[in-house]
Formats: structure tokens, sequence, C-alpha cells
């Protein structure tokens, strides 16, 4: 027997890709308990797209967030998504998923995805791999680190979500939940056989530059140590915008510094997510004599 799940998802402004989002859950061979779709307010027609889907498929539900702000990376989006959750109360689920509304994938997503939570007990939170549109207009697969489960499409265990104390609300939640489930004894990653297709590429909401600096600042509240952070800046370096990119993201982790931001790890979580990267940089350091570089991806 499969588990059930639930999906809550936050949307703004979304009328452009949110539909492809909708038919893909709607042909899923196995559908979710339900589905709450959290409307953050938006300004053109996502709402009545979403609005002529509900009659035909009840366990889809749309509720308004009453506390809807500036839309905002990060903070913003988990409290959007914290408004859907807390409304669907007690249920009988082993699930939850948080979903973006730009996404489309295959028919078999979730009843495969699940079916990996199924053989593994230990397994917390996970997803597939994000494909988005190259400059030679092929879908690329978005690399991600072995632990990392993809903010877009993650499917957590329900029992790994409250003993985690759910999603921070802020910039880096889709870190420290993976972080925090680590320290705790759970499994997290990604399938790369499970692949789904990201419609609105990463920073084109507030933009390249925003997006580095705000992933300058999350490295330092994760913990991440600086060894590591200093070569991801040299890494960052390869990819455009070339310079620009990797001071965006070094101003973000000294500004974080300058205003002394809070840590959003324990001691003790810091310490194990610096021991994964330094398994990571010792395992790259290792293949750079076997097969060259390897990119030094988040």
């Amino acid at each position: 027997m499969f588990p059930r799940y639930i999906i809550v998802s936050p949307v703004k402004d979304e009328e452009h890709y949110v539909e492809l989002t909708l038919r893909s859950v709607i042909r899923q061979t196995l559908k979710p308990v339900l589905w709450v779709i959290v409307d953050d307010s938006s300004r053109d027609g996502t709402p009545a797209i979403i609005q002529r889907y509900l009659s035909a498929h009840p366990f889809i539900r749309m509720v308004r967030n009453p506390n809807a702000g500036i839309r905002q990376t990060g903070s913003a989006v988990i409290r959007a998504f914290k408004c859907g959750y807390e409304s669907i109360g007690a249920g009988d689920y082993d699930f939850i998923v948080k979903l973006d509304c730009d996404l489309s994938f295959g028919e078999d997503y979730f009843e495969n995805l699940l079916g990996r939570f199924r053989d593994d007990l230990r397994l917390g939170v996970a997803s597939g791999v994000y494909l988005e549109m190259g400059g030679d207009g092929t879908w690329k697969e978005v690399v991600m680190p072995s632990y990392h489960a993809a903010g877009a499409c993650k499917v957590i265990r329900k029992k790994c979500f409250e003993e985690i104390g759910g999603f921070i609300v802020a910039a880096g939640w889709d870190t420290v939940d993976e972080i925090r489930a680590m320290t705790l004894g759970w499994k997290t990653g990604h399938f790369i056989d499970l692949q789904m297709k990201h419609h609105k590429p990463e920073g084109s909401g507030i933009g390249t530059i925003k997006t580095s600096v705000m992933h300058g600042e999350i490295s330092y509240l994760t913990g991440g140590g600086k060894l590591f952070f200093l070569l991801k800046v040299l890494h960052r370096m390869r990819s455009k915008p070339y310079v620009i990119g990797s001071m965006a993201l070094s101003w973000g982790y000294m500004k974080a510094i300058w205003k002394r931001k809070t840590s959003l790890v324990t001691e003790a979580e810091a310490k194990c997510y610096q021991a994964l990267l330094n398994k990571r940089l010792q395992a790259k350091a290792k293949a750079l004599f076997v097969r060259g570089s390897i990119p030094l991806d988040r």
C-alpha cells in the first residue's frame, strides 16, 4: 500500500505556468489526499486559472493568504506555505510536499518518489532533479549536492517534518531543514532518474545579483565554514556574470557578519554540516587527480 501525501503550494503571479503544474498533479497515478494552493495576492490571472479546476477535482483547495506581503524568495514563500499547511489541521497522511507552481513532471513522478521512501524508512527528505532550459534550447539538469532535495518540489516524511520543527520562515529554509534532519539521523537527497521541468529559472524573480547576495548570506547563516565558502566564491567566477556574481556572493556573506545576524542552526547542526562539506571537499580533491575539475555546487 502506498503512503498518503498532501501538497501545499504557495503561488503568486504564475499565470504562465500554473496550468502546467495543475495538469501534472491531476494526471498522477498516485494522487494526493489533499492539495492546498495558497494564493499569495496574485495580481494576474492565476486565481482564475486555479478556480477552473476546483469543481472537477475535489482534492484541490485554494485559500488566500491573509498576511500576504511583498513576495521574496524564502521567507514570504514559507509564510504562505505555513498558511496553507495550518489550514489543513489534523489529517491522515504520511508525507508533506512543498510544490511550486512553475513545474511540470511525468504522471508517475510521485508514485515513484514515494516508493523510494517506502523502501527506505530512514529517508526523511527527498526530491527528483529539475531541468532548466539552457541557452541552446535544450533542457539541462541543475546539478545539486547529493544530500540536497530541490526546494521547488520537496517531499518530507511527516515524522521528520515534526522532528525538525517544520520549515523555518527565512531564506535558507531548504538547507536548514536538511541540516536538521541529517543531525537527527535522517537521510536526505535526490534521485537523478526522477525529473521535473522548472519553467521559471532560479533567480528570475529577484534577479541574479540579489540571488547571489542571498546565497552568500545563507552560507554564513547555515554555518558552512570559511574554506568551503572561499572555494565556492572562486567557482562562482566561472559562471556569468563572472566577477560581479562572485562579488555579490561575498557581499552577502560579509553583510551577514557585519550585521551580526543570528545563525539559523545550532552549534551541533553547524558541526554536522561542516563535516558533510569537508567530506565533499575531500572527494572532489581526490577526483581532481582522476578526471579533472568537478563543479563545486551549492
